[in-house]
C-alpha cells in the first residue's frame, strides 16, 4: 500500500528521548488531562469531550464561519466540506469540494484541505486536488482559483491556509494530496515550502528548510507564525518572528513533541488555533496539546483518536471543535478563540 499521511500520523514511532513524568499516559480516553494547574483557567478537566459526527474518511480543516453561524470541515479523501449547524446538525456543504470529474490514480486526497475565513467572511482554502489556493463566496458557492503555481511550477498539495490582518494568506504545501508523496511523477517543485501570498496577487516562499510543513496559526499580535512539522522524525512546532510585512525571521523551537510521541500517543504536530489570550492548541502526539504563549505544557485534550485540527467558535466563540480521524467532536472552553471569521 503507498504511504498515507493518515497511516503515519496515526502510528506511534518511538524517539530516543527522555519522557517527562506529566506525560505518562500513552493515549488517553476522551476526556481534558490536566498537566499544570493553570489549565484550570482554560478548561475544566471534567469537561465532556461530545461527539457531533462520525463516518469521514479523514477529517480535517475545521473553521467557524462566525456570519454564517456554523461550522465548516473538510472531509480531504472524500473531496467533500461538511457544514455543522447546533439546530440542524450536519449536512454536506459543498462536494465536489476540490478536483471535479473523475479523480486521477496518481491523487491520494482530492478535496479542500485545510480552511479559514478572510477578512470579507469568505471561504478559503488549500485545495489539495486543484493544487491550489482558492477563494469561496459563502453566498453564491463561487469558487476562485487564486494561485496554483511557484515560478511556473505547480504546488505539491497545498494543505493548510491562515489569513493574517492583512489579508495575506500563509500556506504550506507538503505532497499528501499525491499517491506517491515525495517520489509522485507530478511533483514539480523539488521542496515542501512555507508560502505567503500577499492580496495584490504575488506569491513568496518563506521557508522551503523542512519535510512535511502543515499546520499554520498566527497570535493575536501578527507578530509570530507558527508551524507545525508532521515529520516523524522531527515532530515539532515553530516560531517564526513576523515584521509587518509579514516577513520571517529564523524560527524557533516552540514545542518539541518527541517526548509525547514516544509515549505513545497517536498523531503528529498537525492543526493548530490560537486563543484571545496568545494560547496555542496544537494537535499532535496524545490529542490537543494547550500551551502558553511561552511554550509551557498546560494540558491535553483527547477524543481517543489521532487528532487532525482543531478550531473555537459556537456563538460565543469558547466551543473548541476538533476533526479528529474519523470524527467531529466539541468541548466546551472558558477561554474564547481570537480572530473568528
Amino acid at each position: 500500500m503507498p504511504w498515507s499521511r493518515r497511516r503515519v500520523v496515526q502510528a506511534a514511532i518511538a524517539a530516543p528521548f527522555a519522557l517527562p513524568a506529566v506525560l505518562h499516559a500513552a493515549q488517553p480516553g476522551r476526556g481534558v488531562q490536566r498537566l499544570d494547574p493553570a489549565l484550570d483557567a482554560v478548561v475544566d478537566v471534567s469537561a465532556e469531550v461530545e461527539v457531533l459526527g462520525t463516518g469521514y474518511r479523514w477529517a480535517e480543516g475545521p473553521v467557524w464561519a462566525r456570519r454564517k453561524n456554523c461550522l465548516l470541515f473538510s472531509d480531504v479523501p472524500g473531496n467533500t466540506i461538511w457544514r455543522w449547524r447546533e439546530r440542524q446538525g450536519l449536512d454536506v456543504f459543498m462536494r465536489p469540494s476540490g478536483l471535479q470529474g473523475v479523480v486521477p490514480e496518481a491523487f491520494n486526497e482530492a478535496g479542500a484541505n485545510g480552511l479559514a475565513i478572510d477578512g470579507a467572511g469568505r471561504l478559503v482554502m488549500a485545495d489539495s486536488g486543484n493544487r491550489a489556493i482558492a477563494r469561496l463566496d459563502l453566498a453564491t458557492r463561487r469558487k476562485t482559483l487564486l494561485i496554483d503555481r511557484f515560478e511556473g511550477k505547480r504546488f505539491n498539495s497545498p494543505n493548510t491556509v491562515v489569513v493574517a490582518k492583512s489579508g495575506a494568506i500563509f500556506f504550506t504545501d507538503p505532497p499528501y494530496g499525491l499517491k506517491d508523496q515525495d517520489h509522485s511523477p507530478l511533483r514539480e517543485l523539488d521542496f515542501q515550502g512555507l508560502f505567503r501570498l500577499d492580496p495584490d496577487g504575488r506569491v513568496h516562499l518563506l521557508d522551503r528548510s523542512h519535510r512535511r510543513p502543515n499546520g499554520l496559526a498566527l497570535s493575536p499580535d501578527q507578530r509570530t507564525l507558527y508551524l507545525a512539522l508532521s515529520d516523524e522524525t522531527r515532530p515539532e512546532i515553530l516560531a517564526y518572528p513576523l515584521d509587518r510585512r509579514g516577513n520571517i525571521s529564523p524560527a524557533r523551537l516552540f514545542c518539541d513533541m518527541r517526548a509525547a510521541q514516544a509515549a505513545g500517543g497517536s498523531g503528529l504536530p498537525d492543526g493548530m488555533v490560537v486563543d484571545a489570550a496568545g494560547r496555542l492548541f496544537a494537535t499532535g502526539p496524545g490529542g490537543v496539546h494547550v500551551l502558553t504563549p511561552e511554550g509551557k505544557r498546560l494540558g491535553v485534550i483527547s477524543t481517543g483518536k489521532t487528532i487532525a485540527n482543531c478550531c473555537f467558535g459556537g456563538a460565543d466563540g469558547r466551543t473548541l471543535f476538533m476533526t479528529s480521524h474519523d470524527m467531529l467532536a466539541r468541548v466546551r472552553m472558558r477561554t474564547s478563540g481570537w480572530g473568528r471569521g
